[in-house]
């Protein structure tokens, strides 16, 4: 099996390795973790960069900013991981209980757009290129609570504030929602890879815009997490992806990747793969608050061997001929056809009887043996 090295962009939030496993029902069942510590033990993994939130390398009061950034700047510079990614914490705070950028209190949307704003100047400053916007308290949970549509006006508002604020500056920063249906709020706005892709179109500066999806993220709405990124590529808007593992719609489980829908994570692994997708594979998980600070590394090292397993199996599908004969069979190449002829009109296809619906009807597309043989090959069987 491969081993992780820098090139293959595996990246962790800080937020990830660092939790200690504290949740609604239960007290942490590891200590902090050090923001230096995570940084070399990271990149004697093999990883590329680490990711965080404001409040996690400096605390919500930011009491010692430039000591914890300067801790940091020197941890990247001994081990050369990079930062490709910041983003701010606009959920843990009380003052954030109705939201950051759609909060009913015009005075506590304010306050947190000064603090998105000084957090990009960090961002730059290290370097990094994608700033994400995850909206955890950006909604409601009584429908009579929130005006949805004034929320979405606040919402662009903001957005619109952010890319002319890095345009202005001059960052090379470009913005990634990451939508999610619920969880801690009720229902959050913007839930889904289309509600966001829908919303992004109505932005001052669109091309700056993008998304952050993440796998468990869309599982929890009963969503194919595949045919998201699919649409996201072929709309040229995944800008970053959140990898981790799920278990079918119920909580945010933010398992290992892989250790849910092993299937669909096959099948994205090879779309990424084959697309040519060349920005981080960022794992945004939870270490088991069974697992001691060994089981941590021991989590982290998993998920990056489980992409590398599944990026083998992949490519030795891809390269079976058994599979390529499958493929023929099943017509997946001819959908990549365009459907009329060069030059031909409407008019022209209105012409052309020569199609027989009932021969056609009798066709067998042979998908559930290309399905078999994805499973072979996933299993190892091949």
């Amino acid at each position: 099996m491969s081993t992780p090295t820098p090139a293959d962009k595996f990246s962790f939030g800080l937020w990830t390795v660092g939790w200690p496993g504290r949740d609604p029902f239960g007290d942490a069942t590891r200590p902090d973790l050090d923001v230096v510590e995570a940084v070399h033990r990271l990149a004697e993994l093999g990883a590329y960069g680490l990711s965080f939130h404001d409040d996690d390398l400096f605390g919500f009061a930011a009491t010692e900013r430039e000591k914890q950034i300067g801790r940091l700047q020197g941890a990247l510079q001994e081990t050369g991981l990079v930062i490709p990614m910041v983003t701010t914490n606009l959920f843990s705070h009380p003052v954030f209980k109705d939201g950051g950028l759609t909060s009913n209190d015009r005075g506590v949307r304010r306050f947190a757009l000064r603090k998105v704003l000084r957090n990009i100047e960090l961002a730059a400053e290290l370097g990094a290129k994608v700033y994400v916007l995850w909206g955890g308290r950006e909604g409601s949970e009584y429908d009579t609570a929130k005006d949805v549509r004034a929320a979405l006006d606040r919402y662009r508002e903001a957005m619109n504030l952010l890319t002319q604020f890095v345009t202005d500056r001059g960052y090379d920063i470009r913005f990634a929602l990451e939508p999610k249906p619920n969880e801690p709020r009720g229902d959050i706005l913007l839930p889904t890879i289309g509600h966001a892709l829908g919303f992004i179109s109505t932005l001052d500066q669109p091309d700056l815009v993008g998304l952050n999806p993440e796998v468990g993220h869309e599982q929890m709405a009963g969503l194919n997490f595949v045919h998201g990124i699919a649409q996201a590529l072929w709309q040229g808007k995944l800008f970053h992806i959140d990898l981790n593992g799920q278990r079918g719609i119920k909580y945010d489980q933010d398992l290992v990747f892989g250790h849910g829908d092993l299937m669909n994570a096959f099948a994205l692994v090879d779309l990424l793969e084959s697309a040519g997708y060349d920005g981080p594979r960022h794992f945004d998980y939870k270490p088991s608050r069974t697992e001691d600070i060994t089981g941590v590394w021991d989590s982290a090292r998993a998920n990056m061997a489980t992409y590398l397993l599944l990026r083998d199996r992949a490519r030795a599908f891809r390269a079976d001929p058994e599979v390529q004969e499958a493929l023929a069979v099943a017509g997946v190449a001819e959908l990549g056809k365009p459907t009329l002829n060069a030059g031909e009109s409407y008019e022209d296809l209105m012409k052309d009887d020569s199609f027989d619906p009932d021969k056609a009807g009798e066709r067998g597309y042979g998908f559930v043996r290309l399905n078999q043989l994805a499973l072979e090959h996933l299993a190892g069987a091949r």
